[in-house]
Parts: structure tokens; sequence; C-alpha cells
């Protein structure tokens, strides 16, 4: 058995204010498991994407969550989940006026190859992006694979 609490897992540069991978803290192998807090405008992930081989549960404990999917947006509320099948594409995202507080589990733990899109202001659309961190290793940038573009920084 192992045992492990928020605050000795340290947060995460993303797109979340918080972001604690409770997996690793917990020696998860084929599972993750991650911890996060929203402020309004923020989101789960760096863009909408999919996971090749992961399916995927949002638990929200407080706040409201929007999932923007395939079939148009889901709202999941305070005690209830969503799950997502491996391949199915979402971005969660906070668009209410208070803290969203969720767990996010994902099987297996190894999610395979993840596509992600995000809007190119110079490509004019979403596009396919990758993420970096900087040189300075004080953030971490999405980025447009068919024009090199920043499309987002993180810290």
């Amino acid at each position: 058995m192992e045992r492990v609490s928020l605050d000795d897992v340290d947060s995460r540069m993303g797109p979340a204010t918080d972001r604690r991978l409770l997996s690793g803290a917990l020696g998860a192998e084929n599972v993750a498991l991650n911890y996060y807090e929203l402020e309004p405008g923020e989101t789960f992930g760096f863009g909408y994407h999919r996971h090749e081989r992961q399916e995927e549960v949002f638990y929200v404990q407080s706040g409201t969550a929007t999932f923007e999917t395939e079939g148009g947006e889901v709202t999941v509320g305070p005690d209830e989940a969503v799950r997502f099948a491996p391949g199915e594409w979402q971005l969660g995202r906070n668009d209410g006026d208070e803290r969203v507080v969720a767990l996010a589990i994902g099987a297996p733990a190894d999610m395979g190859e993840t596509e992600m899109l995000r809007s190119c202001p110079d490509c004019g659309g979403r596009t396919e992006n990758r993420v970096e961190m900087t040189d300075e290793r004080d953030a971490l940038v999405t980025v447009c694979e068919d024009c090199g573009a920043e499309t987002g920084r993180f810290t």
C-alpha cells in the first residue's frame, strides 16, 4: 500500500493553476491519476486532444467543468464524472466563476500517442501542435506543427 498527501506532491507547469501527478508519488504503474484546480478560463489540457490507448475519466469534486467533444459541449458538475474512450477528442475547461477541483484517472498509464489541436494565429485555424519546454525552463509552450508559431505559453 502507498499513501500520499497533496501537500507532498509538487504542482506542475501547465494550463491549470494546480496540477499534481499523484500516480508517480503513489508508485502506480498501470493508471495515471492527476489532481487539478482550474481557475475561471483555465483548461485541463494544452489543447483539444485525444489519447491513442488511454481511456480517461474526470471526476469533478467542486465547480463545473465544460468539455468540448466531437458531439458538442458536455457540462459536468460537482460529484459527477465523465469518461472518454481511447481515441475520443476532448478538452475540459472552466467556463464558470468559481474554481474547479477535479481528479483525472487514465488507464493504461501509457497513453500512446497524443494528438492535439490548437488555434494557430499564423495559419488561421486549428492545427496539430506539440508541447515544448522553453530554453530557460520557465514555461511550457505549444507550437504549431505546420508553421512553428507559438500558440500558447504556460507557467
